[in-house]
């Protein structure tokens, strides 16, 4: 049987964050603004960060990588050109309705793909704490375009 707090979850149970009520004194990467929704301070998310993520046109992140974090990268708007590896050698783009996939401590960057459109994603890690370290990389002149590749859709 599950446990049910004293509030009878009336307090304790679903949270409901207003998309203009967002927190921005998050970890920031240059080139980004980051917006929380969900955390442990704001909800007591223990395993979950949610928030909110925007770049402005033809802008782009420092490279940096979430240490030992999963990320997920959902694009609202706009085009997304994501760079990763030790040297930013591998690039991919997602477009609305896509999601990313950016596995612990990988090496990347987010740039906003359009000259005139504000890129803006919906982003999810695996756990409370914003870690975002930034990274000092000399990326490579010319990367190397990734298809999406997995045991159902073959190259």
């Amino acid at each position: 049987m599950s446990h049910v707090p004293d509030d009878g979850w009336k307090h304790s149970g679903v949270r409901v964050v207003p998309g203009d009520q967002l927190d921005d004194s998050t970890a920031q990467t240059p080139g980004m603004h980051r917006a929380a929704a969900i955390d442990r301070a704001r909800t007591g998310a223990q395993k979950l960060w949610a928030g909110t993520v925007h770049i402005h046109a033809n802008a782009k992140t420092g490279a940096h990588h979430h240490g030992p974090l999963e990320s997920v990268i959902y694009v609202v708007s706009g085009r997304a050109r994501m760079r990763w590896g030790e040297r930013l050698e591998f690039v991919a783009e997602a477009g609305p309705g896509d999601f990313i996939y950016v596995p612990p401590f990988v090496p990347h960057q987010e740039i906003n793909a359009s000259s005139d459109e504000t890129l803006s994603c919906v982003l999810v890690r695996s756990d409370s704490d914003a870690v975002v370290v930034n990274l000092e990389i000399e990326p490579t002149e010319r990367p190397e375009g990734v298809a999406w590749v997995d045991p159902i859709h073959k190259a």
